[in-house]
């Protein structure tokens, strides 16, 4: 570790949070220009710019020969979206949810991710996948705008005197926050990616880790700036967003620009995309109870991202530990979690069935 290192980690943190500033007001200003809802626009303009650093790095690794970092940085990515980022951003401020991500996103995020686990089973991702793929992101982007337009416009709340910025300068504004973003993620990830090897920690640790959460950094910053503004409706768009276009854009387009397509390994078929699809699944139960995600739903992703994150960690170094932490999340961890969810979803069905059904005479 060297005091570059550590240079780069605080001017990384510090370029990501204006850019994430910038554009979150940006986009936020841009909806109610458009008259499409803040969760259209954190669907679609957020969250594809905040995914521009998977796409750098997924292309990037195919052409340069490297299919396994590919995958596993999209299929690792997703889940620190959900887990750590929606979790850490329930934490800050509870969630509100609306219906149209129940009814729609949220189950087109499930679907592309257990479309990926079908297209890889022959071990590849091939040109007709890719073709597939890029054809799901553009339908799913018509039909979002399509549907925000139908439901009511984000308005936000003007000072007296304020002037109304054209929309070229809002543009601007997103782009120069997304340029923001790309170059502070770049330096943080470099930054602790030397503090990792200067304590010792192997390259492959850091790969399953540090680049994994360093290029969801944007929809990081954007997420907890969101809240913070109050722009909850973006933050959550911004991440089930992000996550389809990781899949369906980034995905996609690397196996159109791969000569043979992107081979994807056993351990990804058999391990890595069924907890990514797993975590996709748990976030629809989670966010139907209440409308909402609260501060505890949110303290359980991040409980369930920090077992992850040990479980590959333990399993790179082949620690003595690992078996028994594994039966543990097999056996007593993940049922638990499993039943909570159940029950969670259980309990609102029936709330909301009692609220419909008349009261009887007394």
């Amino acid at each position: 570790m060297s005091a570059v290192d550590v240079a780069l980690v605080a001017i990384g943190l510090v370029i990501l949070v204006g850019g994430g500033e910038l554009l979150v007001r940006g986009a936020s200003d841009l909806a109610a220009r458009v008259g499409l809802s803040s969760l259209v626009i954190g669907l679609t303009v957020v969250a594809f710019s905040t995914s521009s650093p998977e796409m750098a790095v997924t292309v990037g690794a195919v052409l340069e020969g490297q299919p396994d970092l590919a995958v596993g940085n999209v299929v690792g990515s997703n889940i620190v979206n959900v887990l750590l980022i929606l979790g850490a951003s329930a934490l800050l401020l509870p969630l509100t949810v609306r219906a149209q991500l129940i009814r729609l996103d949220v189950p087109v995020m499930v679907g592309v991710s257990m479309c990926l686990l079908l297209l890889s089973l022959d071990g590849r991702l091939s040109l007709a996948d890719g073709f597939f793929l890029v054809t799901v992101i553009v339908v799913y982007t018509a039909v979002s705008v399509v549907v925000g337009r139908r439901s009511a416009p984000y308005v936000r709340e003007s000072t007296v005197g304020e002037k109304e910025r054209p929309v070229w300068l809002l543009l601007l504004a997103v782009l120069g926050g997304v340029a923001l973003l790309v170059v502070g993620a770049q330096l943080l990830v470099e930054g602790a990616v030397g503090i990792a090897e200067g304590f010792g920690v192997s390259g492959l640790v850091v790969g399953l880790t540090v680049v994994a959460v360093g290029t969801s950094l944007p929809e990081l910053a954007t997420s907890l700036i969101a809240v913070r503004r109050g722009e909850r409706d973006l933050a959550v768009g911004n991440i089930v967003g992000s996550n389809i276009f990781n899949i369906a854009a980034v995905l996609g387009v690397a196996a159109l620009v791969a000569d043979d397509g992107v081979p994807v390994a056993d351990a990804a078929v058999a391990l890595d995309i069924p907890l990514m699809i797993a975590a996709a699944v748990a976030l629809l139960p989670v966010a139907f109870t209440g409308m909402a995600i609260a501060r505890w739903e949110g303290a359980l992703f991040v409980g369930l991202y920090a077992a992850f994150t040990a479980y590959v960690v333990l399993a790179a170094t082949e620690h003595d530990a690992l078996g028994g932490f594994t039966a543990m999340m097999i056996w007593f961890t993940l049922p638990l979690v499993a039943i909570t969810l159940v029950v969670l979803g259980a309990y609102e069905i029936g709330r909301r069935r009692a609220a419909r059904e008349p009261l009887a005479p007394s």
